[in-house]
């Protein structure tokens, strides 16, 4: 208790004992929440006396504020959020606030060295580390109890803090061997998740682009986490975002000017990263900028993405499949047959129905091609064998189509009225099945 000093606050540590004494009376040894999976991380920190050990180095006390921040991380770590929450309530955030400001900003002019002062910051930066980490926890505790806007407004502050003390963004490795980087990478990454949780669209989309815009330092995969999440929320939110104001681009940098571009750009991007190996594979990035290449007319664009990965990203069967229909939405049918011809190769996958269904379609349109048609439709209905009454219902469709413009072409009567008969056989059994399809 002698190590313990009031610092700037008139309140004595014997005042903070009592006011956290009925801490030791809610005892929950569950571990710490964590607030990416909404359980309780059962790995408890042991750095607490490491920490009050640094910061006694730096200062040779602990004030109030550092002291709440310790007891308070125990009692996470303890699974006490409830308790947690008690004590970090009991740090005045708005007084040590400044103080953090002026220890950051004290940080930034020594590694810039150009500042000649040799005056003590306020606080070790240890201890503005210890406090950061602290608010940090106070949010996961909120979020845990429900209190998404006002865990979302505690976060924020740390990005506040950082952001106003670095207008530049930070330093690389700054603070390399402490907790602040660490500490920081999660709130940038929590906060919009908060707003979201919060129902507060507006701010989640001004986190995500602070997130992305600013230079937090932040590493690859997390980097990542933000654009895929943004990226989503864009697609799928249902409301439209005023577009980003991108001051610093240059004028002939491409300026999204709506959500689907922007996610657009976001999912590009990470495909990119894919490619480069720079971030693990995830077919689900592909999925998305599919979808949003589909609902803006870019089939064209996605087709030319889909064409530059490298061997191994997907498979070779759905590569082909996702061209075929890049190039049969964006009007080149040729190309897509072509291509579906490849898929349907017997050394690749000659019973891929979606495929032997859109190859007699684009066939059936062509009487020099119905003959190829009539095969594929055929082949789609023995790979079907009775499973599906409304997919053989299209086979037989299509086949009746494709035996209709076969006859076109026919030479002699006989074969054409033969040909015309099977189309309307063939026709009839699609109305049949489609008709007891509804029944």
């Amino acid at each position: 208790m002698e190590g313990l000093s009031s610092g700037d606050q008139s309140r004595t540590v014997a005042g903070m004992a009592l006011s956290s004494e009925p801490l030791a009376t809610k005892d929950n040894s569950t571990g710490a929440y964590s607030s990416k999976n909404g359980a309780l991380d059962q790995q408890p920190d042991t750095s607490n006396l490491e920490e009050a050990e640094l910061s006694l180095r730096g200062r040779g006390s602990l004030n109030y504020e550092e002291a709440r921040a310790l007891l308070g991380r125990m009692e996470y770590q303890k699974g006490n959020v409830e308790a947690a929450l008690h004590v970090f309530e009991g740090i005045n955030i708005a007084a040590v606030t400044p103080r953090m400001k002026a220890t950051l900003a004290k940080r930034r002019e020594h590694h810039k060295r150009r500042s000649q002062s040799f005056s003590t910051p306020p606080m070790s930066i240890h201890a503005a580390s210890l406090l950061m980490e602290a608010i940090l926890l106070k949010a996961k505790s909120l979020q845990h109890l429900g209190r998404f806007r006002e865990a979302a407004q505690s976060c924020k502050v740390i990005v506040d803090i950082v952001e106003s003390s670095f207008s530049e963004g930070l330093p690389e490795n700054f603070a390399a061997d402490f907790k602040l980087q660490e500490t920081l990478n999660k709130a940038v990454e929590l906060l919009p998740e908060l707003w979201k949780l919060a129902d507060s669209p507006r701010e989640a989309i001004m986190s995500y682009r602070r997130a992305l815009l600013n230079q937090w330092n932040l590493d690859v995969e997390t980097t990542a986490r933000i654009q895929k999440d943004f990226a989503i929320l864009l697609l799928y939110s249902g409301g439209e975002a005023c577009p980003p104001n991108l001051r610093s681009q240059m004028d002939s940098s491409f300026v999204p000017k709506n959500n689907i571009e922007e996610a657009i750009l976001l999912l590009m991007i990470l495909l990119r990263k894919i490619i480069l190996k720079r971030i693990e594979r995830d077919p689900s990035i592909l999925d998305h900028l599919s979808f949003a290449l589909s609902v803006s007319g870019g089939l064209k664009a996605l087709a030319s993405q889909v064409e530059e990965l490298l061997p191994g990203i997907i498979n070779r069967n759905e590569r082909y499949h996702i061209l075929s229909l890049c190039y049969y939405g964006a009007g080149e049918e040729l190309i897509a047959l072509d291509l579906l011809r490849k898929l349907l190769h017997v050394n690749e996958d000659p019973n891929c129905v979606p495929a032997l269904l859109m190859a007699s379609k684009i066939c059936g349109k062509t009487p020099k091609l119905a003959e190829e048609g009539i095969n594929y439709a055929r082949r789609a209905l023995q790979s079907l064998e009775n499973n599906c009454n409304q997919l053989e219902s299209v086979a037989y469709c299509l086949l009746g189509v494709s035996l209709s413009a076969h006859s076109q072409v026919a030479v002699a009567d006989s074969v054409r009225a033969t040909k015309q008969f099977e189309a309307l056989e063939a026709l009839e059994s699609a109305g049949r099945m489609t008709k007891d399809a509804r029944l």
